[in-house]
C-alpha cells in the first residue's frame, strides 16, 4: 500500500478556508475546502468528494500544494507549442489578414483558418495541423 502524502504544515484548516472564502475561483476554492477536510483529518476519499474529484487528483493537488502553496491550486495552462513564425513573419501574416484576400487570384472571399494554413505553409514553409493553434493573436489581427 502506498504512503500518505504529508500536507505542508504552515496552513490551518481555518486559514484554509478563509483563502477559499476569498477567491474568485471556484475550482480553486473546492481545492481549499478538499485540504482544510485533510488537514481536520478527514480521510482522503472523504476529502475528495468534498471537492468534487478523485483521491489521485487530492494527491495531485497536495503535491502542488505543498510545493507552490495556494498559489499551486490555480490550474496553470500550459504553453505546448511555441509559434514557429518569426516576428517577421508574424508582421507580414498580420498584414496579409488585414489585406484580405485577392478575390481576383483564388475562390477565398475571406480567411477562414484553412486558407491561413496554406498561406503559412506556402510562404513560410511551416505546416500546422489542421486543428493546431496558429501563430499567437492571428484572429484578433483581422479586427
Amino acid at each position: 500500500m502506498a504512503r500518505a502524502i504529508a500536507l505542508r504544515t504552515d496552513y490551518t484548516a481555518d486559514a484554509l478556508r478563509w483563502l477559499a472564502a476569498r477567491t474568485r475561483d471556484a475550482n480553486v476554492a473546492r481545492r481549499l475546502l478538499s485540504l482544510a477536510a485533510v488537514r481536520e483529518g478527514s480521510s482522503r476519499g472523504e476529502a475528495a468528494r468534498i471537492g468534487g474529484m478523485d483521491r489521485q487528483t487530492l494527491r495531485d493537488w497536495v503535491l502542488r500544494f505543498n510545493a507552490a502553496g495556494p498559489a499551486g491550486l490555480r490550474y496553470q495552462w500550459c504553453n505546448a507549442s511555441v509559434c514557429r513564425l518569426t516576428a517577421d513573419q508574424q508582421a507580414e501574416l498580420s498584414a496579409l489578414i488585414v489585406a484580405g484576400p485577392d478575390r481576383n487570384r483564388g475562390c477565398v472571399v475571406r480567411w477562414r483558418s484553412i486558407d491561413l494554413k496554406r498561406v503559412i505553409e506556402k510562404r513560410f514553409g511551416v505546416s500546422y495541423h489542421n486543428r493546431q493553434r496558429y501563430p499567437q493573436n492571428w484572429s484578433a489581427m483581422a479586427h
